[in-house]
């Protein structure tokens, strides 16, 4: 199915996880449970519609670096995704603001240093999160109406 990439992005706050990664997965269900006023989409990076995203904001669609959080249409990478959701989530994750102080290139390299290894570290799954009756509003294919 062919997406308005951008339109897409400019209505709905949208953050790409990998799939198959267990940490990323564990991102997805933290945030299903923590982002009760939806105010973002979970889109898997494997998805076609993830896949037109990766293309549009010229990204790899076969190698997955980083986490991505689309807030306005404005794309966000590596460290700056957990701040930026972090704050949208409110008390008490927002205090994570503090990470703020650490200089970005630190924040960066500790978060590629994860990110690089993080199949070594904490493994692969081969159940993809699926949306189920209850979190289905969580991400964005059901949002506009494809799945």
């Amino acid at each position: 199915m062919e997406y308005r990439i951008a339109t897409i992005i400019q209505k709905h706050d949208i953050i790409l996880f990998d799939a198959i990664c267990v940490i990323c997965n564990g991102w997805a269900k933290f945030l299903i449970k923590h982002d009760q006023k939806l105010k973002f989409k979970l889109v898997s990076a494997q998805s076609a519609l993830g896949e037109q995203i990766l293309q549009y904001y010229a990204m790899s669609t076969t190698h997955y670096t980083t986490m991505i959080v689309i807030l306005n249409g404005q794309l966000y990478t590596e460290s700056t995704v957990l701040l930026k959701v972090m704050q949208h989530l409110g008390l008490p994750f927002s205090l994570m603001n503090a990470g703020y102080l650490i200089p970005r290139p630190i924040r960066d390299f500790l978060y590629r240093c994860v990110a690089l290894n993080r199949y070594q570290l904490f493994g692969q799954t081969n159940a993809c999160l699926l949306p189920s009756a209850e979190n289905k509003r969580h991400f964005l294919e059901h949002v506009l109406g494809d799945v």
